[in-house]
């Protein structure tokens, strides 16, 4: 968190980080939440009620939510997303967890679901994985 803390250094708003478990933390009301590269060590129940606390954390006319994910419907670089993933893990002395991708579409539905105008912006230009961000707007073309 210390990290990140000091990366937004000197910017007008200063954002308020929340440094817990995802399945279990209270998210505070906000405007925006960013999700990275996380989403995926958890089960699809579990990454559903992550989404809808989330949701339900944002404000309902203009909330935004950025989540990057990987597209499981990319093989080869969902594949390799994953195999560097297990050596990073395994590098920094953890136990490998199953992860739980799904296709950009899934994602996509899922987002929709929770009333999420969405759209996907590719990551991985010149790189040989399969990131894609997801940028989740509430309140998008309603009245």
């Amino acid at each position: 968190m210390a990290r990140a803390q000091a990366a937004l250094q000197g910017l007008p708003l200063q954002p308020r980080f929340v440094n817990a478990d995802m399945c279990q933390a209270v998210f505070p009301a906000c405007d925006e939440v960013v999700i990275m590269d996380v989403l995926h060590y958890v089960d699809h129940q579990a990454q559903q009620a992550v989404l809808q606390r989330v949701r339900d954390a944002l404000q309902p006319s203009n909330g935004r939510l950025l989540v990057r994910v990987g597209d499981a419907d990319s093989r080869r670089g969902f594949a390799i997303s994953q195999r560097v993933d297990r050596v990073v893990t395994m590098a920094r002395g953890h136990r490998v967890p199953p992860t739980f991708g799904r296709p950009l579409a899934a994602w996509i539905r899922l987002l929709e679901a929770l009333d999420f105008a969405v759209r996907a912006v590719p990551m991985s230009e010149g790189t040989p994985f399969a990131n894609v961000l997801l940028v989740a707007d509430l309140g998008a073309g309603k009245p």
